[in-house]
């Protein structure tokens, strides 16, 4: 077999495969060597880390540890910053978390800038403005460079990065698109520290922009300790794109992002020679397995009623050999990939679920212009309304000095009314869970038992929490509200314990009740999710009125509503058909559990992490 080709640079528009300071080269001894600017091979300050032993599948020994991609990621991202974007790092402040960066800034060049951005700061001081102080002593308008472009060729690190304000996280993905900040050369590589537990979470379209995603809380600081494993060669991938994209779909990855840095890391991981399959089983395991949103569908085997009895076939010439199947991946890197998805984000792929969810719905719902809370910016106002931002105070009346001292103020700084800031804070966003239950049928009693016990659960886990369930159930002609948002056991438990069942279906009224209550959770500055336990089958309308069509047209045009109202979802089905409730839940863009007669702990479980 023939050696496949290097992959070739993508468009000016999709960045490139090879650093700004080119080609990056490995020698026989495994040491990898950069290209400065003058085409000359300066070596690494130390090897870049390789992909490890191959996993138990490919029959290879163990599978790389944690911490060893973590280290091979830090190695490649010292290689190319500007090329990988960046790493999302999710750890709490500990030796383990500086340990790596202390790893990732001994990779990179001497002088490398490095900068650390506060989860606060300003736009002056992000992309330039305004010197306040040189302002102040001059009389006249002094402007400085902005953080991003004091960091241009370097690292940019985000402690708290859950914390980062919409348009921070807005404008640190523009400059990485663009390179630039405030028309300033800003390429830079990004760190986003993340330190969030429960919802609080990094903002998608700036994650997504960046090639790895590395989570440290498991590792202990002795593991820290181990030398990277020596790399092993593998055998040649004849089409390594079409690889990482059929890897890339079958993990649900969405974005194209993906595939993209994934075959920048193949790229490389392989240096002047052809990309093997471990180069992409590890560019997977690096970039593809952390964005993973659903495991790879098994091939479900054909009846043995149905197989057709096997016919003598001639063998194949002895230059031919079985292809595979076009698009698919091999098995033994779907294992790979697959054995790489952490744990936490596996139990939640097994539910349904997926990761960052709370960062993709954008600023509904946050509570914002609070007298209390985390500061996230300043605005004109009246301090007897808020409380006085006194640098933004000064940053505004600053270039008007000169002009006031010429209408004979006397004064050395002179503020007025138009000049005054005040804060912007912001209260923790909590959540409202609003349980919508189907209540009719002969089942009513297992499926309201079902229900109860996950909304006791939820509600015990809200109260540390401090969040809120509301309940609302569907029977006969209509839908009432059983329980509002609450966060009291006592409350929730005297109207579960009086909620009847029996009747008829009339889901549209059910779907439209929930969406009132979550309207209105979200007006009063909550974000809610809707939890619809029903089998789908709707047989009762709006009007009160029989009729299995009418009532299924208006349960899918309700549950049409839903989604354009933006409000996340799930439906879990009680039933034992399918096709109703799953036709709801692709009206409602909502996820899809299927869990008949389940235990309420589990159900529990599985909204938990589907949410």
């Amino acid at each position: 077999m023939t050696g496949a080709p290097p992959l070739p640079p993508p468009s000016a528009g999709e960045g490139t495969l090879r650093s700004r300071g080119g080609e990056g080269q490995r020698d026989a001894a495994g040491f990898s060597a950069r290209r400065d600017l003058s085409g000359t091979v300066a070596p690494l300050s130390r090897p870049l880390l390789t992909q490890g032993p191959p996993s138990p599948a490919e029959g290879g020994g163990n599978a790389p540890s944690l911490w060893t991609d973590a280290r091979l990621a830090a190695d490649l991202l010292a290689a190319d910053p500007q090329g990988f974007g960046g790493a999302l790092v999710r750890a709490p402040p500990g030796p383990v978390r500086e340990r790596w960066l202390e790893i990732l800034r001994a990779a990179l060049p001497p002088k490398t800038p490095w900068r650390r951005l506060p989860s606060g700061i300003g736009d002056d001081a992000l992309l330039g403005g305004l010197d306040l102080a040189a302002t102040l002593a001059a009389g006249r308008a002094i402007a400085r460079a902005g953080l991003l472009a004091e960091a241009d060729g370097g690292i940019v690190v985000v402690p708290m990065a859950e914390r980062l304000a919409p348009g921070t996280a807005s404008r640190l993905a523009a400059a990485l698109d663009t390179g630039s900040a405030s028309e300033r050369p800003a390429r830079f590589g990004l760190i986003l520290l993340d330190e969030g537990e429960g919802d609080e979470t990094v903002a998608e379209p700036l994650a997504d922009r960046l090639a790895f995603r590395i989570d440290l809380s498991g590792i202990g600081f002795a593991e820290t300790r181990a030398d990277p494993p020596a790399p092993e060669p593998g055998p040649e991938c004849p089409d390594p794109v079409g690889d990482l994209c059929a890897l890339a779909e079958a993990f649900g990855v969405a974005s194209l992002r993906g595939p993209i840095l994934a075959a920048r890391v193949a790229r490389r991981l392989a240096g002047d020679r052809p990309i093997n399959r471990q180069d992409i089983v590890t560019a997977a395991r690096l970039v593809l397995a952390p964005r993973a949103t659903r495991l790879p569908a098994p091939e479900e085997p054909a009846p043995e009623s149905q197989a057709p009895p096997e016919e003598p076939r001639a063998e194949p010439p002895p230059d031919e050999g079985p292809e595979p199947a076009a698009g698919t991946p091999d098995d033994v890197v779907l294992e790979a990939v697959q054995a790489a998805i952490p744990p936490n984000l596996l139990d939640q792929l097994l539910a349904g679920g997926q990761r960052l969810t709370a960062a993709k719905a954008g600023r509904v719902g946050q509570a914002a212009a609070s007298r209390t809370g985390r500061p996230i910016g300043s605005r004109r106002g009246d301090p007897r309304r808020g409380r006085l931002d006194l640098l933004g105070t000064l940053r505004a009346a600053a270039p008007w000095q000169a002009i006031r001292r010429a209408e004979r103020e006397t004064r050395r700084i002179v503020v007025r009314r138009d000049d005054l800031r005040i804060r912007i804070l912001r209260q923790r966003t909590e959540t409202t869970t609003v349980f919508c239950v189907d209540a009719s049928g002969s089942a009513a009693l297992e499926r309201l038992a079902e229900a109860k016990g996950a909304v006791e659960l939820l509600l015990a886990e809200a109260y540390v929490r401090r969040d809120r369930v509301a309940l609302v159930a569907f029977r006969g002609t209509g839908a009432e509200l059983v329980l509002p948002p609450t966060r009291s056991l006592t409350r929730a438990k005297r109207g579960l314990s009086g909620l009847p069942g029996g009747g008829g279906t009339p889901l549209a009224a059910g779907i439209d009740a929930a969406v009132a209550v979550a309207l209105g959770v979200r007006r009063g500055g909550s974000r809610p999710a809707i939890v619809l336990l029903t089998d789908g089958r709707a047989n009762v309308s709006r009007s009160g009125e029989g009729g299995r069509a009418r009532a299924g047209a208006e349960a899918l045009q309700a549950a049409r509503t839903l989604r354009a109202a933006g409000l996340p979802a799930v439906v879990v089905d009680t039933g034992s058909r399918g096709e109703e409730a799953r036709a709801v839940a692709d009206a409602m863009g909502a996820r899809y559990l299927k869990l008949p007669r389940t235990e309420a702990r589990q159900l529990s479980a599985a909204v938990r992490a589907a949410l």
